[in-house]
């Protein structure tokens, strides 16, 4: 059965691939392999409303990030957690994520950029689920690679890593038994749909993608595989709203809140250094 789940939604993402809608490379629940303009600083908060299964209430977690272009190979982003879990908004950990240029091709209308990453995120919230989020939910580092294909106006890239949790302070342990060690694998796609020809830098750019994330916990063989439909607008080449719904196809591993939107807002500034 989850063989098959895989297939349909690797299926439909071949689909979006290889249709007729007219990419940025700007995706909404993964980061592609290419970096943001050198000497560039970048705002960012991501809004996360995810329904919550065990409770059935409506978790909100806010990602407020800060984000440098450094030079044209490398980027760093900062980035806090905040979550109303346990009745109450409150900061529950922060992070930093890096990637590194490691490979670029430029042709005519096309490019291709390979990456790696790493990321490093402390949390003191309880652990209640077996996926491994470093984003949100875990205390740990992660490694991996990203490629990156842009053909005219589509974009497609593929990312594997390494996750290693730690337990969330002295008092957040992780479970006996439970998995702290997981792979992660995305397909992610995007189209340009707007503006058809380009005329000056004022144009607002609509986009949209289509992402298939998942994850293997080593241990416990366990797995997850998720789809992310999302549109994007980009205003004025500098400002970005994002408004996505990432939905489970299939889990044999317990995840407390797989389903549910995001949206986030971003403002970018050039030479800010």
């Amino acid at each position: 059965m989850k063989k098959a789940i895989a297939v349909i939604g690797i299926q439909v993402m071949l689909g979006w691939v290889c249709g007729d809608l007219a990419a940025q490379e700007l995706f909404v629940f993964t980061e592609p392999a290419s970096n943001m303009p050198a000497k560039s600083l970048g705002l960012r908060a991501s809004n996360w409303l995810m329904y919550d299964k065990s409770t059935s209430s409506l978790n909100y977690q806010l990602l407020p990030e800060i984000m440098w272009g450094a030079n044209k190979n490398l980027m760093i982003h900062l980035d806090g957690f905040f979550t109303n879990q346990n009745g109450h908004f409150h900061a529950v950990g922060g992070g930093g994520y890096a990637k590194y240029r490691l490979y670029a091709a430029d042709g005519v209308n096309k490019h291709f950029r390979l990456a790696a990453f790493g990321r490093l995120s402390l949390n003191n919230s309880e652990i209640f689920q077996q996926e491994i989020d470093l984003t949100r939910n875990n205390t740990g580092y992660a490694l991996g690679l990203i490629g990156t294909q842009l053909l005219h106006k589509q974009a497609i890239s593929a990312a594997i890593g390494f996750n290693q949790a730690y337990n969330n302070g002295s008092q957040n342990k992780i479970p006996p038994g439970q998995a702290d060690q997981a792979l992660n694998a995305s397909i992610s796609t995007g189209r340009l749909i707007f503006p058809q020809k380009y005329t000056n830098y004022k144009q607002t750019n609509l986009n949209l993608m289509l992402e298939l994330i998942g994850q293997h916990l080593l241990a416990t063989h366990e797995n997850f595989l998720d789809m992310a439909p999302a549109i994007q607008f980009i205003f004025h080449s500098q400002t970005r709203l994002d408004i996505g719904y990432k939905f489970q196809l299939y889990s044999d591993m317990q995840r407390v809140a797989p389903n549910g939107v995001m949206i986030r807002l971003e403002y970018l500034l050039f030479n800010a250094f």
